[in-house]
């Protein structure tokens, strides 16, 4: 499984135009909506999930992504990590697949979680010995033993891959959780029945030991890289009271205490059919496939759509400022708060991103690495740690030898304050225009990428028609749009700094001289 901390708005535009270019590979084919549309059947079944069905008969398969409409950012204190986790439990199995014997497993699995139910009580009581803790513990583990002897390992990829499926993967974000892969033309069927079944009937087994999993992971990316503790510090401080502040794997202790109910209640909760889009790209006939998702995908109850965030992190008034201690090489970041990806202002901080950024030609790049030589590397990103509510752009730089943070510091401000006194050029401006055609012409390809950027759109817009309206909005950025929006956010007040500042490793003591006899 993958997981990613942010979708970069500018990278989804460039899969938009790419994605025009490869359907429709001359003018004459026609690249506005209404020539799309006609390749396109939306329908929904009677349960409130949404497919989008593109017909594109080039090879005898077909890709699909499901997005569902939760992330992290709908976590609650003390069960932060949990849409990961799901993520990770999506693919255990069912009661057919996955198990020797399920009838067994089921009651296995039920006296599981009574025993760590107990024993996660006793752990967490201020009362308890340790003693009884010890006790319910190994009773835990016992039952943990005994569950997993019912179960056949990766049984549920294993099927797929054997079927002639590829890619078979899935991410978490802040705002979204994907599940993918592709198939043969002719498996169609099994495709309905696979995806159907895993969220309508999942089997939350090896749950514990996948926890221990998740863990590790958050080890490997966290609590090991000094730059992953800087940016869990770093989201901790720009977000008050959005929960955007969560970080993506969750906190180490809320990994270690969630429970199978937990993750049970997140699924109900938010694993509901009208929280769910999915796109299906490929050689696919509707006409036939359209019973086949009301026969499969029509068995997932409804259930009822999960409300809405209420939490709005309030307007910043203040810099915040985040620094670490380490023997680590330096490196800076510097955040601003700015609206969601939906905002009709989005696609100027494309551009601001694009120019600044966007290659070797970038103004950052010119002056940091280039010009000035004081940084080895430099970029931003467009939508951190997610898009769909108010987030934050970021800056970056990696300091070179002997420069300090302070020194690449004044030079990232130094081009922001541009972007408020100066108009971009007209060579700028057009290159940001045309860059997405230029720059990925060579990846020309993908019905998986076309099945994610139909269902990002769709879930970030609520339609995915969005994904043509929105190269018109990119295309009536002006000068006068970029000195806007950059005088309205690039502000003291609006700006959350990181930054690792090296300090020697501590000292290794002289290695002690033998006793004599």
């Amino acid at each position: 499984m993958i997981s990613f901390p942010a979708q970069h708005t500018l990278r989804r535009l460039f899969i938009i135009l790419l994605f025009c270019l490869f359907c429709f590979p001359s003018a004459s084919q026609g690249t506005d909506l209404a020539s799309f549309e006609q390749k396109v059947t939306e329908y929904t079944v009677k349960n409130g999930w949404t497919f989008i069905l593109v017909e594109r008969p080039v090879a005898p398969v077909f890709a699909f992504m499901t997005a569902v409409n939760v992330g992290s950012a709908q976590e609650s204190t003390g069960r932060t990590g949990l849409a990961h986790m799901f993520e990770h439990m999506a693919f255990k199995g069912t009661p057919r697949l996955g198990t020797k014997n399920y009838e067994e497993e089921k009651k296995a699995l039920e006296e599981l979680e009574r025993a760590y139910q107990a024993y996660q009580e006793a752990r967490l009581s201020p009362t308890s010995d340790s003693e009884r803790i010890e006790r319910l513990s190994n009773v835990y583990k016992r039952k943990q033993q005994a569950a997993a002897q019912f179960v056949k390992k990766n049984e549920f990829s294993d099927v797929v891959e054997r079927e002639g499926g590829v890619a078979v993967n899935a991410f978490t974000g802040t705002d979204v959780t994907g599940y993918f892969y592709a198939l043969p033309a002719n498996k169609i069927e099994l495709f309905c029945y696979l995806e159907s079944e895993r969220f309508l009937h999942p089997v939350f087994r090896e749950f514990y030991e996948e926890r221990d999993v998740v863990m590790e992971e958050r080890r490997m990316r966290t609590e090991s890289r000094p730059i992953g503790r800087l940016l869990e510090q770093f989201v901790v401080t720009a977000f008050t009271a959005h929960p955007y502040h969560h970080p993506l794997i969750g906190y180490a202790s809320d990994i270690q205490s969630y429970t199978m109910t937990d993750a049970k209640q997140f699924f109900e909760t938010y694993y509901v059919p009208s929280n769910m889009v999915t796109a299906i790209v490929g050689d696919i006939h509707p006409e036939t496939l359209i019973p086949l998702l009301e026969t499969y995908f029509g068995r997932v109850p409804g259930g009822q759509k999960p409300p809405p965030l209420r939490t709005v992190e309030p307007p910043s008034i203040a810099e915040k400022v985040v620094t670490i201690n380490d023997p680590a090489q330096p490196f800076y970041m510097e955040g601003y708060h700015k609206p969601a990806a939906t905002h009709p202002d989005q696609p100027v901080f494309d551009a601001i991103d694009d120019i600044l950024t966007n290659g070797r030609t970038s103004r950052f790049y010119r002056s940091l690495v280039r010009d000035k030589q004081i940084a080895v590397d430099t970029g931003a990103y467009g939508a951190y740690p997610g898009e769909k509510y108010p987030h934050l752009w970021v800056a970056y730089a990696v300091p070179a030898r002997r420069v300090s943070n302070d020194t690449v510091q004044q030079a990232i401000r130094e081009e922001l304050d541009r972007l408020k006194t100066e108009d971009v050029t007209d060579e700028e401006l057009a290159k940001f225009r045309t860059r997405a055609k230029a720059s990925l012409i060579y990846s020309l390809k993908s019905n998986l990428g076309l099945a994610m950027s139909l269902t990002d759109y769709h879930t970030l817009f609520g339609d995915w028609r969005e994904l043509f309206r929105y190269i018109q909005r990119f295309d009536r950025v002006t000068k006068e749009d970029i000195r806007r929006v950059s005088t309205q956010t690039f502000v003291t007040s609006n700006r959350v700094v990181a930054q690792i500042e090296t300090i020697p490793p501590p000292a290794t003591p002289p290695p002690t001289a033998p006793q004599g006899s």
